[in-house]
Order: structure tokens, then sequence, then C-alpha cells
């Protein structure tokens, strides 16, 4: 579910380094860092142990942990065996809050959770700071839960990384595409697209209409994506397109809404988990 976030300023911790804090520790997830972990740890536990394909991308839903998490955690977990490898991870999630057109990214130096902060790969950002559709602003990340929420998993699961943290406003999906094909590296890069389902519509319809989103993207089918069927839309169809480029497809790992998790079942939100194994990596 989306809740209105705490509206915080990026801020300074030396002459040298901003950070970006959490805006939605409290509310989508503990802000206490001891709780955070044994909730985390918990979800990530009743994933089940890692399969033995090495994903090279996962999508994941950003709703607070207590609607979505589980679905988040079962791709997460499937990094378990390759977490000691990776050193960048290119998280892309939508605007929820601010109108912007095009992909931006910040200019911030870390992104914070209760759990620590977690360094922005700027020699990384440099590779499409030149791209005509991005721009440098740290006004859409401010707010934006779609990026902070996974960071928690991330942080518990890799010993050491760095982000490439990007979020897509009114962008084309070939933008999307061309962004992650230049980021897109080897075994040490993985992606992360952030992205819910449906919103709002009965259990049975959210069902039924999530399970149609579910089986476009495992044929890889981007075009018939639409921000009803998913507000992570853009981002995942410029996943897609790279990824059929490169001979990936989708793998479900979960795919449910709030009605099965925490809320009622009058008006629902989506959820879905899946990978992109690494044949191509």
């Amino acid at each position: 579910m989306v809740f209105a976030p705490e509206r915080s300023k990026m801020r300074a911790v030396s002459q040298t380094r901003t950070i970006r804090p959490p805006a939605v520790a409290g509310t989508f997830y503990s802000r206490e860092p001891d709780q955070l972990r044994v909730e985390v740890q918990g979800l990530l536990g009743d994933a089940g142990p890692s399969t033995a394909v090495i994903p090279k991308a996962v999508i994941a839903p950003h709703a607070g942990y207590v609607y979505s998490g589980r679905v988040a955690a079962a791709a997460f977990a499937t990094l378990r065996g390759r977490a000691q490898a990776i050193e960048r991870v290119v998280l892309v999630g939508p605007a929820h809050y601010l109108p912007m057109r095009g992909i931006a990214a910040p200019t911030v130096d870390d992104f914070e959770t209760p759990l620590g902060q977690t360094p922005v790969d700027a020699a990384a950002l440099a590779k499409v700071a030149d791209l005509p559709f991005v721009v440098r602003s740290d006004a859409p990340h401010a707010p934006e839960h779609a990026l902070e929420v996974e960071l928690p998993f991330l942080q518990m699961l890799l010993p050491s990384f760095r982000i490439v943290p990007l979020v897509v406003g009114d962008a084309a999906a070939q933008s999307v595409a061309e962004a992650l094909r230049i980021l897109w590296g080897g075994p040490e890069t993985l992606i992360v697209v952030s992205s819910d389902l449906s919103h709002y519509h009965d259990y049975e319809t959210a069902r039924r209409l999530d399970a149609a989103t579910a089986a476009a993207i495992e044929r890889g089918d981007w075009v018939s994506l639409r921000p009803d069927h998913a507000c992570g839309c853009l981002a995942v169809a410029g996943l897609l397109i790279e990824a059929s480029r490169r001979g990936l497809t989708a793998e479900r790992l979960a795919l449910c809404n709030s009605g099965d998790t925490a809320g009622s079942r009058d008006s629902v939100v989506g959820y879905g988990a899946w990978m992109f194994a690494s044949g191509a990596l």
C-alpha cells in the first residue's frame, strides 16, 4: 500500500559528502535498526533456499513490508548464491510523487536507511549522464519509496556494493532500455526493477489483471504493459527490452496481492516477483 512519505531533505554530512535520508522508515518498514534486521531476516528466511540459477536481474514490489515484504523477499533470496560477487546494483523504479520528464539520477553521494549508508556509484551514473533523457536531480528521489524499500534487503544480503538509483518519470521504455544497456556490466552488476502491479481493484479483479500482466512479463511483451497494470511499467518494459536483446527471460517467483497478506479484499494492490536468468552474463 502507498502511504504519504515523510518529506526529507538531502543533508550534508561533511563538506564533501551528501546523503539522501530515508523518507519512509517508520511507515513502510521499521525505523529501528535491530527490528528492521529481524524483520528482513525473517522475510528472507521464509523465502526458502536460493535457487540454483543465478539471476542477472530481478523485479520486486515496493509496498510496506507487511503487505509486499514476502514477495520482495522471494526476489532477493535468489541472490544468496551470488552475493559476494555483486559490487553494483542498478536500481530502477517509478516516480510516485513528483511529475517529471525523463529519468532522474541523483547528485547525492549516499542513500541511507536505518541499516546504514550505501554509496552511489558516481562513475556508473557518469556513463548515462549525457543521455538526453537523463536529468541530474535529487528532488524526485527525496520522497520516493520505490527505490528505498528495496535497500534494506540488499544491505542485509550484499557485503559491499554501490547503487545506481534511477527514478523513471515520463520517459519511453526504449530510453530505460538504453540506460540499462549502458549500465548492464558483467557478474558484478545486478539490475533491480521496482514495481507493484494493479492498484485498488477488488480481489478477484486484481487476480485476473495481475495474472495477465504476469503472463505478459513472462513472454517479454513489453508493448502491452500500461500504468494501470503496474506502476513501474516503464522500468519493467525497459528491462524486458534489454533482457530480450540479451537472451534472458523472466521466471516467476511469486504473485499475490494485499488481500492475501495484510489487507482487505475490497480494494487491493498486486505484487509480483521475477528473476531473469544469468546465462548471458
